[in-house]
């Protein structure tokens, strides 16, 4: 545990100190906030019925915020595969699976914090939410941060170079965030597509979060849950594996 809490604790004052780090990754989900909010503030979407649309799509851009930052996290192991720093703490006494852990659980603390500043943006611009369901909320966006913390660290066991990291990753985040249901329901998409979104973990996360901070919902919330607790306990195993597997030259 004393291991874990060192690597979570490095990589939290990094990412702490690096405030143009915090600025930057929020630049995006600002713009997609500001500009859907007040450009489709009157569209006539028939599933939301008389649900404002900034209400719909805070939770998704909160969401947004999490994917991004928990993918984005395992830059940190390519960044130390290439400086040399991941080769000393792999001959530490230190298990590579709580090396794994602590990074995995380091990336959802900074991509929860990220979500926070966000959600509380939102409510700068009129996001009204149920403040008694809080607390699902945020479980909903921390299993969510685990899901893809995951994903990110698996990938990057993978990769050298941190150009090629960025790619994969950009490839990978942004098919989820459009078919997740953020930025509009699932039910307006064509059937393919919402068969599809519905193999997407985000989707669930968005989800549930919606049904927590609003009460609006296309898929059971105890659904919702069940797959972000499969999904989080697949992926934390995949990234420890492949972690393990790993060779530091």
């Amino acid at each position: 545990m004393r291991g874990l809490y060192v690597i979570w604790l490095r990589d939290v004052k990094r990412f702490v100190r690096a405030r143009s780090r915090l600025i930057g990754s929020l630049g995006m989900p600002i713009f997609f906030m500001i500009f859907f909010s007040l450009g489709f503030r009157r569209a006539n979407i028939p599933s939301l019925e008389s649900l404002n649309y900034i209400d719909f799509l805070i939770p998704g851009i909160v969401s947004m915020v999490v994917l991004f930052t928990g993918t984005f996290s395992g830059v940190s192991v390519v960044w130390d595969r290439q400086f040399g720093f991941l080769r000393e703490i792999m001959v530490s006494p230190v298990s590579r699976t709580t090396i794994a852990l602590g990074r995995i659980f380091s990336g959802a603390t900074t991509a929860i914090f990220q979500a926070t500043v966000m959600f509380l943006l939102g409510i700068a611009l009129g996001f009204n939410f149920r403040i008694q369901m809080l607390p699902f909320f945020f479980l909903s966006l921390f299993l969510t941060a685990l899901v893809f913390t995951g994903i990110g660290i698996a990938i990057s066991t993978k990769m050298k170079d941190i150009h090629g990291f960025q790619i994969v990753v950009n490839f990978f985040v942004f098919p989820v965030f459009l078919l997740s249901g953020a930025l509009f329901p699932i039910s307006e998409l064509p059937e393919i597509l919402r068969s599809i979104s519905k193999l997407n973990p985000l989707t669930y996360g968005v989800d549930a979060a919606r049904w927590a901070s609003i009460g609006f919902c296309e898929i059971d919330p105890l659904v919702d849950f069940s797959v972000l607790i499969l999904c989080s306990v697949l992926t934390t195993f995949l990234a420890s594996y492949l972690f393990n597997k790993t060779e530091v030259e």
